[in-house]
């Protein structure tokens, strides 16, 4: 086979529809939009709307609650911990937010960071965070270690 006889599978290539471009096109005058009403005109958005009765979206009731002043944690796993220890990354004897961010588990702060028990943790670690769940307090100090809390919410 030479690059000249290169081809496309038959089909695998459509041409556009090129709308408005006479009567020989069999596309041309109205476009394929019919005549008159408001959908022939340019600017149309109809999405949801149902002649006058009222939409779907409005008759269905309301569900949920978004808390406005919600905090949002950085979550970190015991797994990521552990690696990032191993790595040579992480000084095991003393972990705090700002290490965690200045090694890189973290991007950012947000609202403290959360530890969550994924993973597994084998080093003897001292991790002072914002948050962390019970499973998360148990495996560190399982492992030998010890975790404070220092945010509102000790464990959920």
């Amino acid at each position: 086979m030479k690059l000249n006889e290169l081809r496309d599978n038959e089909g695998a290539n459509k041409r556009k529809k090129r709308v408005g471009r006479g009567p020989g096109s069999g596309m041309g005058k109205t476009a394929g939009r019919g005549i008159k009403g408001q959908k022939s005109r340019s600017g149309v958005a109809i999405k949801g709307y149902e002649g006058g009765q009222m939409p779907l979206y409005q008759r269905l009731p309301k569900r949920g609650f978004n808390k406005p002043n919600r905090k949002a944690f950085a979550v970190v796993n015991l797994g990521l911990i552990q690696k990032f220890i191993e790595a040579g990354k992480l000084d095991a004897g003393k972990i705090d937010e700002e290490t965690l961010i200045a090694s890189g588990v973290v991007r950012r702060n947000l609202d403290g960071i959360r530890v969550l028990a994924k993973g597994e943790l084998t080093s003897k670690a001292t991790i002072t965070v914002t948050g962390a769940s019970k499973a998360a307090v148990d495996a560190v100090e399982k492992a030998g270690g010890s975790l404070t809390v220092t945010g509102a919410q000790a464990s959920e």
